[in-house]
């Protein structure tokens, strides 16, 4: 007779460490489509914002209880069926390479997401409707800060928050920057993912579904009750040239000496209007990054035709420039404040603080050489600045934001910061296309909320347009056309709890995220392999 032998039993839930209940594997493949398309569509030129949550939802659901790595594959699926068609302005006119490398670089990072979220699937069975959401959304903005920093700087494109310009939700950058937005919207995803794995996976009624979606839009739809807005100090008029370039394409710089004409004219075509009474008279004139790629303060014909359009005119230029130096062979992409017959004399400069990796600059030239001769399209490379861009011109403290930067949360804080009462944003499009300045004006209304700054877009070919302080959008230009528009912005004189608290709000988010790994790895050490029955 076997004599019978005590085994204790774990007390609590249990826990699962290994696939267990994970949706089929075919089923996941059609929701990893899913979750890249509707990523695509809540951003520009489609703009279903709350799509995106859908989006997040979908990819949830499809690595839940998965192993990690099945969970970076679906992750990965996601990512390229998002990113390919986003960044598929990058493949305009230089070849479909930059094109593949970007989208699969920034592909690898949903596989992270993927993986990360799969692994802490014990951490989400804990508590399932109320933890997933939270976690959902702490995933969501550490995977953002990885990728917004690594590698080269990083490229910070299709955050979530971007995606919100016409969202209640976008109220929330004023508190928490695009972190907080990114945040609030992924956590309306782990809502619907929840509700939707209890009526799915549990057999519960399908009004738990339907009560789940409607959770989702209330975390969205409480952004409304946000304050926006804060203190003004007045008002300046100002001027948006947008001089159109010959043709579309990488040889734009072929064209310099037209592009600048084309803004010259546009600026004396302006004054005439002016003195004619039908435009407001401006307070400065804001052109856009490469208006004049003939530095101005070494070429005495680019110089005096600046002085042209600025004497027309009469008030100051915020004129986008190529500077050579300091250094033989560099070149700095640049702000300059041109003051009415200044002749050259500039003593205001911004310098573009992050100038974009394989674009203006090349790292390991060499290297990627042997990936791609088209890398020598870039001949000489940018130099970076180091002080943030806070110019004044005329009666106005104004932001340099040149292009990209508009992405990067601390290089336009800084600008608020140090004083900039209007967000300025200098771009050149004409080697991309409408999708893309699209995408950069949604950043542009996200920036305006975040940090209570009315603020504008001035771009070489379209799209220029204003922002006010709630992120509204007024006289957008049409894409490849020249135009000048003009409007009264007002100033920005508070500093809102975004401005205030900068990086600490996606630290903390960030940190919970690395909480919730390090959970899921005590839970599943302590399981020892168990499976868990969904509950």
């Amino acid at each position: 007779m076997v004599d019978a032998v005590a085994v204790p039993v774990r007390s609590g839930p249990p826990v699962s460490a290994v696939p267990g209940r994970a949706v089929s594997a075919p089923v996941a493949v059609g929701l990893a489509v899913v979750a890249g398309v509707a990523l695509l569509v809540a951003f520009p030129p489609y703009d279903l914002w709350w799509a995106a949550p859908v989006g997040v939802a979908a990819l949830a659901v499809a690595v839940h209880r998965r192993r990690w790595w099945a969970g970076a594959g679906v992750g990965f699926l996601a990512g390229v069926v998002f990113f390919a068609p986003l960044l598929s302005w990058t493949n305009l006119h230089t070849g479909s390479l930059p094109w593949v490398l970007l989208s699969g670089l920034q592909a690898s990072y949903l596989a992270v997401l993927g993986a990360v979220a799969a692994f802490v699937s014990p951490v989400v069975d804990r508590r399932r409707l109320v933890v997933w959401p939270v976690v959902t959304g702490v995933l969501w903005v550490g995977q953002e800060a990885l990728r917004g920093r690594t590698p080269f700087g990083g490229f910070p494109w299709g955050r979530l928050a971007f995606s919100q310009g016409d969202s209640p939700a976008l109220a929330w950058a004023a508190v928490g920057g695009a972190p907080l937005v990114t945040f609030v919207v992924a956590v309306a995803g782990g809502v619907v993912a929840a509700a939707v794995w209890r009526r799915w996976r549990v057999g519960r009624s399908a009004l738990v579904a339907a009560g789940g979606v409607l959770v989702a839009a209330g975390v969205l739809l409480v952004g409304a009750a946000v304050p926006l807005g804060g203190g003004t100090a007045g008002s300046v008029t100002v001027a948006i040239v947008q001089g159109n370039v010959p043709r579309m394409g990488l040889d734009f710089n072929a064209q310099r000496r037209a592009v600048l004409d084309n803004h010259v004219q546009g600026t004396v075509r302006l004054a005439r209007q002016v003195r004619a009474g039908q435009v407001p008279a401006p307070d400065l004139v804001v052109w856009p990054e490469n208006a004049s790629d003939v530095d101005p303060t070494r070429d005495a014909q680019a110089a005096a035709s600046i002085d042209e359009a600025a004497a027309a005119v009469g008030v100051p230029i915020l004129v986008g420039a190529l500077a050579y130096g300091p250094g033989a062979g560099e070149v700095r992409n640049v702000s300059l404040v041109w003051e009415p017959g200044s002749g050259g004399d500039v003593e205001q400069v911004y310098v573009k603080r992050h100038p974009v990796p394989f674009a203006e600059y090349v790292p390991f030239r060499r290297l990627a050489r042997m990936v791609t001769d088209q890398v020598d399209l870039v001949r000489a490379d940018f130099v970076a600045g180091s002080q943030p861009g806070v110019l004044r011109v005329g009666p106005v403290a104004v932001s340099g934001i040149i292009c990209f930067e508009v992405a990067y949360d601390g290089l336009v804080r800084d600008t608020v910061t140090g004083g900039a009462q209007v967000l300025a944003v200098q771009t050149n499009n004409a080697t991309f296309n409408a999708a893309e300045a699209g995408q950069q004006l949604a950043m542009v209304r996200l920036r305006a909320v975040e940090h209570g700054r009315a603020g504008l877009m001035a771009s070489t070919v379209g799209v220029s347009a204003f922002v006010d302080d709630n992120g509204r959008v007024s006289q957008p230009t049409e894409f490849n056309t020249a135009a000048v528009v003009v409007s009264e912005l007002e100033l920005g004189s508070t500093r809102t709890l975004a401005t205030r608290t900068g990086f600490w709000p996606e630290m903390v988010l960030v940190v919970a995220a690395g909480a919730v790994v390090v959970a899921a790895a005590w839970l599943r050490r302590r399981s020892g392999g168990v499976d868990a029955e969904a509950r």
